[in-house]
């Protein structure tokens, strides 16, 4: 019986780490074409540029097809000898350098912060700054990204972890040279955190039927104290609010390469609705990430607005907000919302002007959530698409 064992590196595995030194010898490959590109262009005074798909809602497309949020095919030059371009070119340079020197040619990982303070300094003979606030320097990651057809993790940068699991899986992890087996069964009450780059995760005995993701923590904590995994043979996931990137990754990896059903419970509110989307569709803020971000088989579970009425709720629940209000109206619009199931949610939503959070359950008995709501829902599959 285990929790963290180490495991030493077998045939199998060598060649999967060696797979995964071809993709940091292709970035590095690409990162050295495009400044070899600029310095062709200088010798042949010609202004520098780099070519950065747009990002935001002018340039993003609905795949109805791959039910994905994607980019467009709009492109925007951002040149060197432009005063509007040249410190966000100065800053994209910077990120590259850091991202080939420092990273991929040591094969080490960084989080976002310490780059920003890797590449803050005052520019030589100014007062001027290179970066600064650390939203530039991550803006200028967004742009490396795009521009190198690629995305920040292969880039070896890590965000914040966010998001933790537990279930009958074993998983096996890599970090350098290291490797070890962990089971997410006895990770105790905490769970097991889920790391921010999940490229290097693979899955080893899975004993769960399905993956039942929880928005809030509170929800997680309270099935994971329930036993209701034990119980369900179900993968229990919290994102702790909005899915941090690798909490996606990794649920679209359970989805796509395990085939297993993926469920979402969140709060009966526009916010949770569309933190919903996001792990199922993408998001226009991360379109060029969508196709290894979504998940497309992703299915919500509840909390709906219909819930409400049918498990008899409406003494607890809470009246919702203008803001409420205007995300609603706005979800109405988007073409990932146009199901009619999803159209009449909304509309009830705004006619009703209510919201309920998971917890509201509580009214009901502690355990109602755990012993009642979620194996009534799943055994109907009554769910939205």
């Amino acid at each position: 019986m285990f929790m963290v064992k180490e495991e030493k590196e077998t045939s199998e595995g060598k060649h999967k780490r060696e797979e995964r030194e071809v993709s940091r010898e292709e970035i590095l490959k690409r990162i050295l074409g495009l400044g070899n590109g600029l310095v062709k262009e200088i010798e042949a005074e010609e202004n520098p540029h780099i070519d950065i798909p747009i990002r935001g809602s002018s340039n993003t497309v609905y795949d109805e097809k791959g039910k994905r949020i994607v980019l467009g095919d709009k492109v925007a030059k951002r040149a060197m000898f432009n005063v509007a371009h040249a410190r966000k070119f100065m800053q994209t340079m910077l990120v590259a350098s850091y991202v080939k020197k420092d990273l991929l040619e040591n094969d080490l990982t960084a989080t976002l912060r310490d780059l920003y303070y890797a590449k803050k300094h005052t520019i030589a003979g100014t007062k001027e700054d290179t970066i600064d606030e650390q939203k530039e320097s991550d803006l200028a990651i967004v742009d490396l990204e795009v521009a190198l057809d690629s995305f920040r993790e292969r880039l070896h940068l890590r965000a914040e972890p966010k998001g933790r699991m537990a279930g009958e899986l074993v998983v096996r992890d890599r970090v350098r040279d290291k490797i070890d087996l962990i089971d997410l069964s006895r990770m105790g009450s905490g769970g097991w955190a889920v790391p921010s780059i999940v490229e290097q995760i693979e899955f080893k005995d899975v004993g769960v039927e399905y993956v039942l993701v929880a928005e809030k923590n509170a929800i997680f904590d309270r099935l994971n104290e329930d036993g209701y995994w034990k119980r369900n043979k179900c993968l229990l996931m919290t994102t702790a609010g909005q899915a941090a990137r690798g909490a996606r990754r990794l649920l679209q990896r359970l989805s796509e390469e395990l085939k297993l059903p993926c469920y979402c419970l969140t709060d009966a509110d526009p916010y949770g609705f569309y933190i919903y989307s996001t792990m199922k569709y993408g998001s226009m803020a991360l379109a060029h990430e969508s196709e290894r971000l979504g998940c497309p088989k992703l299915k919500f579970l509840g909390m709906s607005i219909s819930d409400i009425e049918h498990y008899d709720l409406r003494s607890v629940t809470i009246k919702a907000k203008e803001v409420d209000i205007k995300r609603a109206q706005e979800l109405l619009e988007y073409d990932w919302f146009k199901t009619k199931e999803w159209q009449r949610e909304l509309k009830m939503f705004l006619e009703k002007k209510m919201k309920a959070e998971i917890q509201a359950l509580s009214s009901k008995n502690l355990q109602y959530i755990s012993k009642t709501y979620l194996p009534e829902k799943i055994k109907s599959q009554d769910f939205l698409p």
